[in-house]
């Protein structure tokens, strides 16, 4: 038997993208070599929305870009066959890039996202921005904005709802 609660509501969802999005551009003293990176999917989302939230914040355009760490992942057999699919159309050589993700878990999603950046040359800082921190970290890894922090069993699943992908905004927590 399964549990669903909504955790996040669309309306807390907004406040909490643009918090972090304040908070981004008050830790980088603004814009200037600041661009942001989705990890796929929903992180992509994510980042768009703070892009736009920082466009109307600071009336500048950052540069958004999506990542495909499929490539990079520990958990599967390296095939070299496949195909990224990320765009990243812009150096991240001297940027400070922040990488966005909905959910933190056990961190080797983001571990493989900094490999896949580092293809792209020498950032000089990247930080990390989750719309959910559920704990249960197996590296060492640590966000620098986090929308919301949910404690978690590993028994439960946290779903992310957006918009764009799902046709309503709103973060679940499942139970088994």
């Amino acid at each position: 038997m399964a549990f669903t609660k909504e955790i996040i509501d669309a309306e807390t969802m907004g406040r909490s993208l643009k918090r972090i999005s304040h908070e981004i551009l008050e830790r980088n003293k603004g814009t200037k070599d600041l661009v942001i990176i989705g990890i796929k999917s929903k992180g992509v989302y994510i980042a768009n929305r703070i892009a736009k939230n920082i466009k109307t914040i600071e009336d500048v355009e950052v540069s958004v870009g999506e990542l495909d760490i499929t490539n990079y992942r520990d958990d599967i057999e390296k095939d070299e066959s496949l195909n990224s699919t990320s765009k990243i159309e812009f150096s991240v050589e001297g940027k400070k890039v922040v990488l966005i993700d909905d959910v933190l878990y056990t961190g080797r999603t983001v571990r493989a996202a900094l490999d896949a950046i580092m293809d792209y040359g020498r950032a000089n800082e990247i930080q990390l921005a989750t719309l959910i921190d559920r704990g249960h970290r197996e590296l060492p890894i640590r966000p620098d904005y986090v929308g919301k922090n949910i404690p978690t069993s590993k028994q439960e699943q946290v779903i992310v709802k957006l918009l764009e992908k799902d046709g309503t905004d709103g973060v679940l927590i499942s139970k088994k």
